[in-house]
């Protein structure tokens, strides 16, 4: 999909933006899960989630190579659309962005302040995506999808950093939602002759990606149920599978109970807030921590937007 050299120059592109974020061995997680545990502290960007990579790259390349587009459309639960505004406000590009009814009102309000024009429609992200394809053509705006190579190329820059700046992992857990994270990891990890696994996370109640992963091709869901709204796809990307199920060793599914618990533990163990998506590697870490006691694993915090109302059900509401 890239090169070494590519992904270097996309490093080099992001960081004119911001700096290479915290990568951090916390030991209060080492003695909560028995392994040696390095975090990638993608919560630490400027949209507070690592997606702003890949729209920095996406739209770097669009401005420069078609400077007459009329503006980018795309769908999101959240962080898609974000990195998408405030890399499209940077470019002078205008931003349009569909989210299902009932989206978080946080993340939307921070979508409109990013400058993107926000349009409600469907139930579900798909149905989103479905009318973000046709208003695309309707308005002839350039349809921005939520997995593309310039997006992967960007955010595989923080994988670039995480195996660069941490000591040989032995593993590394990543949150699955429409697969430009993982496959990141995975590129970057080939680029660099690790042998590093490489363990995909969902959420039970959306396991799209790890019914397809054990069936061998790409297997939709009706309905895709967890409050971690950063995995909740139900229709899997076939080029993200390919890549997934050629480099990934396996994949965890997680209960939201799982990830609340995990969620309570970065707020305790490393004062991080994290957003459903963002601790789920911590929960699939602690799934396993048998199979992992003793091992040196990284873990992505691949966020930290998570809504004021279910902060206080997973973090005060706890017992």
């Amino acid at each position: 999909m890239f090169t070494l050299t590519e992904l270097e120059q996309a490093a080099a592109l992001v960081h004119r933006t911001f700096a290479p974020t915290t990568t951090i061995a916390w030991p209060l997680l080492a003695a909560r899960t028995g392994a040696e545990v390095w975090v990638k502290h993608e919560n630490h960007t400027p949209t507070g989630a690592f997606k702003v990579r890949g729209g920095l790259v996406y739209m770097e390349r669009l401005a420069r190579e078609r400077p007459e587009v009329r503006g980018v459309v795309s769908a999101t639960r959240g962080n898609h659309g974000q990195s998408l505004a405030y890399a499209g406000k940077r470019h002078g590009v205008p931003v349009t962005i569909l989210v299902p009814h009932g989206n978080s009102r946080e993340k939307n309000a921070a979508m409109r302040a990013f400058g993107a024009r926000l349009i409600e429609h469907g139930e579900d992200f798909d149905a989103a995506r479905e009318e973000a394809m046709r208003l695309a053509a309707a308005e002839g705006l350039e349809f921005a999808p939520s997995f593309a190579r310039d997006l992967v190329l960007g955010v595989a820059t923080y994988a670039l950093e995480f195996f660069r700046a941490s000591p040989p992992l032995d593993a590394l857990y990543v949150p699955i939602g429409m697969g430009s994270g993982i496959c990141g990891c995975i590129l970057a990890r080939d680029l660099l002759g690790l042998s590093t696994e490489i363990i995909g996370v969902q959420s039970v109640g959306a396991p799209s990606y790890a019914l397809s992963f054990a069936a061998g091709h790409v297997v939709t869901t009706p309905k895709a149920e967890t409050q971690a709204d950063g995995m909740a796809t139900r229709v899997p990307d076939a080029v993200a599978l390919d890549i997934i199920r050629r480099g990934a060793t396996r994949i965890v599914t997680v209960t939201d109970d799982e990830v609340a618990t995990a969620v309570r533990a970065y707020w305790q163990d490393t004062h991080n807030l994290a957003e459903g998506a963002g601790a789920a590697p911590l929960a699939a870490l602690a799934q396993e921590g048998a199979r992992m006691a003793g091992r040196r694993v990284g873990v992505v915090l691949s966020g930290g937007n998570i809504d004021l109302d279910l902060f206080r059900d997973w973090i005060l509401g706890a017992s």
